[in-house]
């Protein structure tokens, strides 16, 4: 099965070890040295709107991906494995008022 990255944006992600919806694939990370696929990117649920910044993005290996199916993208990695931290834009407003 050949997949295009603006079909896989469509694709809702599932992690298999619990069963969780993590979401939609929003960006792909892509090695250019060796043109792979690296790893999914789901970008963090809006907090307030978007005004308080996103919560952590989840970063999925490629070699954690099960299965690519026609709906669904099944994953299996560790809730504390896949996320990575983003900053708001009030953490670098407000960083120098709380030291």
């Amino acid at each position: 099965m050949n997949c295009r990255i603006v079909d896989m944006r469509n694709k809702d992600v599932i992690n298999v070890k619990d069963g969780t919806r993590l979401g939609y694939v929003s960006d792909v990370e892509v090695d250019t040295a060796n043109a792979c696929l690296v790893a999914i990117v789901i970008y963090g649920r809006p907090r307030l709107f978007g005004l308080l910044g996103r919560e952590d993005d989840c970063i999925i290996d490629w070699c954690d991906i099960e299965v690519i199916g026609e709906d669904t993208i099944l994953v299996n990695c560790t809730p504390k494995r896949c996320c990575h931290t983003r900053k708001s834009c009030f953490d670098t407003i407000f960083c120098g008022l709380t030291r």
